[in-house]
């Protein structure tokens, strides 16, 4: 069957991208990606056919990638993250369901490292129970919604990830959020952006009541940014860093 590769390359750059998703790379003939992604990984996509798009141009990428493997052509689509988590994955499946080519079509999806792994791994161990990731991007769901969600993972002390806070011109969701970190001002917060573009990279230790005082006017909150808030478990270590009990003494 003709073999279409959802090729999840991890956070940023080249540092979180797996082996098995090296080696798709390298087998596939052509790679259809966002051109931000397929300049990063450039050293990797050398002499394969390359279509690359803008911002917002996810489905026609993904409409592409689908007629090249029906066409015979060994093809990757290049996915952020994990595709699986606010990527490309849905949509792949989306398109091949609706044109009936699952016997055409041999869909092989690979995992990646997504932002809040990567900056949880270096923050010390904040993920070590039930959590929850919320996108304050109002492009797939209603800022009702998004609101909603938030409110229920901490009010139900989820350890929550924040994707796509905010933007210039886009700061609803974001001025919904921390109007729902109100009274959960004791958080641990951690602001990381840019993860693994080491020209870029940062990571702030913080809490929930500074991201309120500082308001809409956090010039360390983008879209690029990744956010961790706390449950009531979590503390600072001796050292600084951030510690979410598991439970394991008990």
């Amino acid at each position: 069957m003709n073999k279409l590769y959802i090729v999840s390359c991890g956070t940023g750059g080249t540092n979180y991208i797996t082996p098995e998703a090296k080696k798709a790379l390298d087998e596939c003939e052509v790679v259809v990606s966002y051109s931000k992604y397929a300049r990063e990984l450039s050293s990797l996509i050398v002499n394969k056919e390359l279509h690359t798009s803008g911002m917002t141009h996810e489905i026609q990428r993904c409409t592409m990638a689908v007629e090249f493997a029906s066409q015979g052509k060994t093809t990757c689509i290049i996915s952020n993250g994990d595709s699986n988590i606010y990527g490309i994955a849905s949509v792949i499946v989306e398109i091949i369901d609706e044109k009936d080519l699952w016997d055409k079509v041999d869909l092989v999806s690979l995992p990646g490292i997504t932002a809040l792994l990567a900056a949880a791994s270096k923050v010390g161990a904040p993920l070590s129970q039930d959590f929850a990731t919320v996108s304050l991007s109002e492009r797939q769901n209603s800022f009702e919604l998004i609101d909603k969600r938030v409110k229920a993972a901490l009010e139900a002390d989820f350890i929550l990830g924040i994707y796509n806070p905010k933007s210039k011109k886009r700061t609803i969701g974001y001025e919904n959020f921390i109007k729902s970190l109100e009274g959960y001002e004791n958080r641990i917060a951690v602001i990381a952006s840019h993860m693994g573009r080491e020209d870029k990279e940062s990571i702030t230790i913080t809490t929930a009541k500074e991201l309120i005082q500082k308001g809409l006017e956090n010039e360390d909150i983008t879209m690029s940014t990744l956010i961790i808030i706390g449950n009531t478990q979590t503390r600072l270590t001796k050292n600084g860093k951030i510690l979410t009990p598991r439970g394991c003494a008990n």
